[in-house]
Order: C-alpha cells, then sequence, then structure tokens
C-alpha cells in the first residue's frame, strides 16, 4: 500500500513539475531551435503509430494508371513542392520539423498512410489536411504520384513538368507490385 501511495505522489509530482515548466514559458517553441531529444522521439512516435492506426484498413484503388499519375503530379507541382521539393529542389527550410523528401518517405510509408497524411493532414509540422477541399479521387492520384516519385531522376521530373505529359512513365515501377505493409494488421 505504502508503494501505490509513493508512486501516486511522485506521480503527481511529475505532472506539477511539468505544468509549471510549461506555465513558465521556458520550454521555447521558436522553430529555428530543435526539439530536445525525448521531446522529438515521442512526438515521432506518436505520429508513426498515429498513422499506422488510422489509416489501417482503407481501401486502395489500383495506382499504376498513367492518367491517374498525371493528375497526381499536376495537384503536387500545385500543393507540395513548395515544402517537399522534388528531384530538382530541396525540401522548404525553417519549419520544424522538416518537411520530408517525399520521394524517400512514400517508399517507406504504404499507399493507404499517404493518403490518410494527405487527407487529413499532421498537427504542429505544417502539413494541412487536403481532404477539406479535395476529392478522395484527387488524393488518390497524389499518392498515385508520390508512389512513382522515387523512380523520377531531375530530368525526367522536368520534362514532365515542361511537357505536362507523362512521357516514359507506362510500365515503371507498379505500385501495385511494389506495396508493403498494406495489409499490415496495427499493433503488430
Amino acid at each position: 500500500m505504502k508503494f501505490i501511495k509513493t508512486f501516486i505522489f511522485t506521480l503527481i509530482l511529475i505532472v506539477v513539475g511539468i505544468a509549471a515548466y510549461i506555465y513558465s514559458g521556458n520550454y521555447d517553441v521558436a522553430a529555428t531551435r530543435p526539439d530536445s531529444i525525448v521531446v522529438k522521439w515521442t512526438l515521432d512516435f506518436a505520429k508513426h503509430r498515429s498513422i499506422k492506426k488510422h489509416s489501417y484498413g482503407i481501401e486502395r484503388p489500383r495506382l499504376n494508371d498513367g492518367e491517374l499519375v498525371e493528375i497526381g503530379f499536376h495537384h503536387y507541382e500545385n500543393m507540395c513542392i513548395g515544402c517537399h521539393g522534388s528531384p530538382n529542389a530541396e525540401p522548404a527550410k525553417g519549419f520544424n520539423p522538416s518537411p520530408p523528401r517525399l520521394a524517400k518517405e512514400a517508399e517507406e510509408l504504404s499507399s493507404s498512410e499517404l493518403f490518410w497524411i494527405t487527407k487529413n493532414g499532421i498537427k504542429m509540422t505544417g502539413m494541412p489536411a487536403f481532404g477539406i477541399d479535395h476529392s478522395d479521387e484527387d488524393i488518390w492520384a497524389i499518392v498515385a504520384f508520390l508512389k512513382r516519385l522515387s523512380d523520377l531522376s531531375p530530368e525526367e521530373y522536368q520534362l514532365m513538368k515542361n511537357s505536362n505529359m507523362l512521357s516514359g512513365m507506362e510500365g515503371k515501377s507498379d505500385v501495385d507490385d511494389f506495396e508493403h505493409d498494406e495489409h499490415e494488421h496495427y499493433g503488430h
């Protein structure tokens, strides 16, 4: 019984200490100051677990349609390139956390996870929720393009930008063939 009282008292002290620290204003929220290792790990862990849980079970359409990829390219150029960059441009600076390079991120996340992130956004990262003013079909088009993005050289990306066409894209990396974790069960 004494252990339980000590544990509860210690927990209350920790909560009060954290609240006092937050209230004091000493925690620096400036985007120019990196988060501590503990804060960064906690936020990253919570973000990844939340994305995995909330995206589980989202059914995806076939994403290897060239027209769908082209629509996604146009959305990417209009909405995403300013923060996430492209094969020709670095991601934007001044964000904390920094926007990820989506060519790499799209290889690591499933299509359902990319869809959920694009549709719902992510708090405290600058990532907006595009599902507010874009249809699910538009968001799936963005995902289709993201799944092709890592295959694009800077020259191919520029060619797409210049020609507004997907010349040479047909047959490259069929998204449906390399999808990972699409059927992973939450918590495993």
